[in-house]
């Protein structure tokens, strides 16, 4: 199990600006501490990573305050002893992430007009709904009465008949 196999850890960050050739040594993390190593960074940086350096997963860093001057290629590398009876295995992991700083994002004309038709669409189709609902109410209501009528009329025509048969039965008597 990995708690069982002790293991030492170091997390390294490096920090290459947009205008720069080279990584900069940024911050660097072992043996439970945490050392911001450029000053650009001093009083913004904060660890978010694991805790425990014996098992060390996560070795992840926040950036506050962040400034356009932070856009740039950030590596970090995440080196790994795991110490075994007889043998040491390293394991080194390297990782880049590209970071563009924009400026905060304001609502575009193009958003609010589009906002501004999908409420325009769902109250017409709830206007055409009502009206569909209306016409095809009427139209069953309409149909419903006819419906009354010929049965009705039915009923009469049938006890007319009845009459008649009534009287002619009575005459052959």
């Amino acid at each position: 199990m990995r708690s069982e196999v002790p293991a030492e850890a170091a997390v390294i960050w490096s920090f290459k600006a947009s205008d720069e050739e080279t990584f900069s040594p940024l911050y660097t993390y072992e043996n439970k501490q945490g050392d911001i190593q450029d000053m650009r960074f001093y009083e913004r940086l904060d660890w978010n990573g694991s805790k425990n350096t014996l098992d060390l997963q996560d070795g992840s860093i926040y950036i506050l305050n962040v400034t356009f001057n932070d856009t740039g290629t950030y590596k970090c590398i995440f080196e790994r002893t795991l110490k075994y009876k007889n043998h040491e295995f390293n394991n080194k992991t390297t990782k880049l992430i590209q970071l563009n700083v924009v400026s905060k994002l304001t609502r575009g004309m193009a958003s609010i007009l589009s906002e501004v038709m999908m409420y325009v669409s769902i109250i017409g189709l709830q206007f055409w709904l009502v009206v569909e609902m209306i016409y095809c109410y009427r139209k069953i209501s309409v149909a419903g009465e006819e419906a009354l009528r010929e049965s009705e009329a039915e009923y009469l025509a049938i006890a007319s008949e009845s009459k008649d048969n009534c009287a002619s039965v009575q005459e052959a008597e």
